[in-house]
């Protein structure tokens, strides 16, 4: 479309700051000094629409990137291809569907709950659409930055293996350079902290485990990788990595979700005490569970404020297996993210950032600050009257994995995206209508 085409459309700024509401003007769209005439999109699950748990068609239709081309269309963006998955489900990866809310008995109780339960069905199948390509989405879940030039990676990632052009051969890299790309997207990293994160921290057992990507290793990846992104002259954007306790993964757990009355606390002190564990106290009220932690006396403490209890810990066992509460049952680390393993990471991130923001700056890139972004979600912003948080389930951008966005926190995504890109190419691409996508479906 021509670059002077007037629309009516959505002023973005009022929207991303948190504003109520906001104002519809007539304005010119202009592509500004951009090109985005052929766009490719790189990155890892958060890019690919991964939600709920898995990677479905619907969550593709979703994803910020296809909301990112069309907008794109409207300042001389040409077509988008995506490698979509079957109709279905959805797929984890380990042959798991993706989650749908439904309603469980929990135990003790003959009054059902709402839960984050897997569909009945099973998950989608892996389609082959490699010779389909090439595609402008090149997102994969599970990547990390130094996995984007590792050619073994497009064999041992059946998200990637599924639509590359050869599989043991490709890159994620050379896939994107397929489209020649005037203009790109970029957001990797995350992988680097957040697979360990979820993972409780703990100590990788073989080369295969999560780790935390150390930061010469990051350094050199994304330097390696930008410079490939940017060597025919495109211009782009890049995303910072956002801290993990940004989503509802690591805070919707109460770290003090032990209820005790009096006579229940003076029963747990003498079998604490008796065990010569007398630094775990319990009151009547709110207690926080005992977690695993070598550096404690027996092994053993009590959570507190700074410490995340997982999503993926299994509810029935606190609730009614005496999970964080018997002497005998503190929370494996695996379950949790301690205060410590938390600093560690926040200061990995911290580094992360760094580099990008100076790559960033040394390649002429929009910056897209992420990191800010997702943790203004905690206090909630509003758009179009529509109240949104990072809450689990209640807050309404998150899907039920805790981790990724639905399809409305996608959409405030591309709009921050937009909101940089508008800023450093002097464009005016117009914001995306957040309500227009799906947020959280109730049965």
């Amino acid at each position: 479309m021509k670059n002077n085409q007037r629309i009516l459309t959505f002023l973005g700024a009022s929207l991303l700051l948190g504003s109520c509401q906001t104002d519809l003007v007539e304005k010119d769209i202009k592509k500004g000094n951009a090109d985005f005439t052929r766009y490719v999109a790189v990155g890892n699950s958060l890019t690919a629409g991964y939600a709920d748990g898995g990677l479905s068609r619907k969550g593709q239709m979703h994803s910020y990137p296809v909301m990112l081309a069309e907008q794109f269309k409207l300042a001389g963006g040409g077509s988008f291809t995506v490698p979509y998955m079957n109709e279905g489900n959805g797929n984890d990866g380990s042959n798991n569907p993706a989650r749908a809310l439904g309603y469980v008995l929990p135990c003790n109780s003959n009054i059902p709950t709402l839960s984050p339960v897997y569909p009945l069905g099973g998950a989608t199948a892996f389609n082959n659409v490699s010779a389909q390509g090439p595609y402008n989405l090149v997102g994969v879940p599970g990547a990390r930055v130094i996995d984007a030039n590792l050619n073994l990676y497009s064999f041992l990632n059946p998200f990637f293996s599924r639509f590359c052009l050869t599989p043991g051969v490709s890159t994620m890299i050379s896939e994107a350079k397929r489209i020649n790309a005037t203009f790109f997207t970029l957001w990797l990293g995350s992988n680097d902290a957040l697979l360990y994160a979820t993972g409780g921290a703990v100590p990788p057992a073989n080369a295969f485990s999560p780790s935390l990507t150390d930061t010469t290793t990051f350094r050199l990846a994304m330097a390696q990788v930008v410079d490939s992104l940017t060597a025919n002259g495109a211009k782009g954007a890049i995303a910072n990595v956002p801290d993990v306790t940004s989503v509802p993964y690591f805070t919707t757990v109460p770290w003090n979700g032990v209820a005790l009355t009096q006579g229940k606390a003076d029963t747990l002190n003498a079998a604490y005490i008796g065990l010569g564990l007398s630094h775990i106290f319990w009151k009547a009220g709110a207690n926080g569970f005992v977690i695993s932690d070598s550096t404690a006396p027996g092994n053993v403490r009590q959570a507190t404020a700074n410490d995340h209890i997982l999503l993926t810990t299994p509810s029935d066992s606190l609730k009614c297996g005496q999970w964080g509460v018997s002497p005998a049952k503190p929370l494996a680390d695996r379950y949790v993210l301690d205060q410590n393993e938390k600093v560690i990471i926040q200061q990995h991130i911290s580094v992360y950032n760094s580099t990008i923001a100076s790559i960033a700056m040394a390649k002429g890139l929009a910056l897209v600050d992420m990191n800010t972004y997702l943790k203004s979600f905690k206090s909630g912003i509003i758009y179009n009257g529509v109240s949104m948080n990072a809450a689990f389930i209640t807050g309404g951008a998150f899907s039920l994995d805790g981790v990724h966005p639905n399809g409305r926190g996608y959409a405030l995504i591309a709009n921050e995206f937009i909101k940089s890109i508008n800023a450093k190419f002097g464009s005016t691409i117009p914001y995306v209508d957040v309500t227009a996508h799906p947020g959280i479906i109730f049965p």
